[in-house]
């Protein structure tokens, strides 16, 4: 009898359930769509995506449509839909000067397709706090902002607004300062920042629970960093100096950057094979940022006059692309072609890299000083470098939309289009795992929910051009 009853009981519950998804009105259902699973590398076609609020309820096939009801209802057409892409190195600074137009990059970044922007560093800090919690709240058009607050640096910063770190107790001071506003994970540079300060801020962060990544010292090694925590490194200079041989030597010189030369002309290729499985095994993140590095390399030469992107950034940003121009045409000038060499090692070093298992992430470097390389349209151009580079179109889009949240331990709820997960979405109108460009192709970004038509893109980006 009691068998019965549960028996029973387990139906009833199944019936309820089953009356619940039926009565379910939906705030979106997006039907006939071909989701690209980046993950596998395949497509599903034929299927419905039901959201409600910000977050993917269920996935069905779009044959089951009459199961659902909702209040709005959009036809992907058989269209490729995606996850929303993220850029894992923008800047957003230059003062209050350039405030208005730091916060126009928002529009942009959405405008391309990027959803979500990981901000590495600026002075602008408590604006970049703000439109943060706006733009969760719904308040503000934009992508989600995770951001490290201000940079940690050393004695003489480099960058406005930085924290100066010079010993144990300022690391706890600036930790203790990092926490009180909530930042989402900590970010290094090295102006003036000593290896002692580095390895300290590692070790301490670590066991505060949050994430470091950023430049290094040179005087610093990348290794013993890893083993203290360091859990990701941004461009490529510090990856190369592990694998040269002469790095012990030409750090004690104290050559600074200086060593770039002689580090990327003495490149081993089995040091750095045990270098690659070292950062594997320890699920280390590298940005590569291959496109400003191409961008920069290019700087004396490149006519940037006509650049469509122009249009859309501001004349005080524009007026901060002078100093990296400069700078670009007097290494010209003395025949230094670092910048070139370097670029065509780390390319090479690409696949290697992605096959041992690092995780390469996407990111851009965009925002002002950066001379030319634009938000959100240069996350596409990073994309497409990381394919020349010897990366499959899956592959790459893996170093955005899956290792982004996988760096805030945040894939569960990002990462597919499946049921879960929030509800940023690209819809296509082609294949980009058949070619990347095609990530450039945008039919219909989807933020949190909210639908934004090519034709409320187009008027996103003619409101920044009014603006200037």
């Amino acid at each position: 009898m009691k068998k019965l009853l549960i028996f029973y009981l387990s139906v009833l519950l199944l019936i309820s359930a089953c009356q619940s998804i039926k009565t379910q009105t939906y705030d979106l259902l997006l039907t006939n769509a071909t989701i690209v699973d980046v993950q596998t590398g395949t497509l599903i076609p034929n299927q419905l995506i039901a959201i409600l609020g910000d977050t993917i309820r269920v996935v069905d096939a779009a044959e089951n449509l009459a199961k659902y009801t909702s209040t709005q209802t959009l036809d992907a057409q058989g269209k490729y839909v995606m996850p929303g892409l993220w850029d894992m190195h923008v800047h957003f600074r230059g003062g209050d000067t350039l405030l208005a137009e730091n916060k126009d990059f928002l529009a942009l970044f959405l405008a391309y397709g990027v959803t979500t922007v990981r901000d590495a560093g600026g002075d602008l800090v408590p604006s970049v706090m703000q439109w943060r919690e706006q733009i969760r709240k719904g308040e503000l058009t934009g992508p989600t902002i995770f951001t490290p607050g201000p940079k940690l640096d050393g004695p003489k910063p480099a960058w406005p607004g930085s924290i100066t770190v010079d010993s144990e107790a300022d690391v706890q001071h600036a930790l203790d300062s990092l926490q009180a506003l909530g930042v989402d994970y900590v970010k290094m540079y090295d102006g003036s920042l000593t290896k002692e300060s580095f390895y300290s801020i590692i070790k301490e962060t670590k066991k505060r629970g949050l994430k470091t990544t950023g430049h290094m010292p040179l005087s610093a090694d990348i290794l013993p960093a890893v083993d203290l925590g360091l859990d990701g490194s941004e461009h490529m200079y510090y990856v190369l100096k592990a694998a040269s041989p002469l790095a012990d030597s030409l750090t004690k010189l104290n050559l600074g950057y200086g060593m770039m030369n002689q580090i990327v002309e003495s490149y081993d290729t089995a040091l750095a094979t045990k270098v690659f499985e070292k950062l594997a095994a320890n699920d280390f993140y590298i940005t590569p940022t291959l496109h400003i590095g191409k961008t920069l390399a290019e700087l004396a030469d490149a006519d940037h006059s006509r650049d469509s992107l122009l249009a859309y950034i501001g004349t005080g940003v524009q007026q901060t692309y002078q100093g990296r121009l400069e700078s670009a045409k007097r290494a010209k000038a003395r025949g230094n072609d670092m910048r070139q060499q370097m670029g065509q090692l780390t390319e090479r070093m690409m696949r290697p890299m992605y096959e041992a298992g690092i995780n390469l992430v996407a990111g851009s470097d965009s925002g002002p000083f950066n001379s030319f390389v634009y938000p959100g349209e240069s996350l596409h151009e990073e994309l497409k470098s990381m394919v020349a580079a010897g990366l499959t179109p899956q592959q790459a889009l893996t170093t955005s939309v899956i290792n982004g949240p996988k760096f805030f331990g945040l894939g569960a709820v990002y990462g597919s289009i499946s049921s879960a997960k929030i509800a940023d979405i690209l819809i296509l109108d082609a294949n980009p795992l058949e070619d990347i460009s095609n990530t450039s192709k945008l039919h219909t970004v989807i933020k949190a929910g909210k639908v934004y038509d090519r034709a409320a893109l187009n008027a996103m980006l003619e409101r920044i051009k009014a603006q200037k």
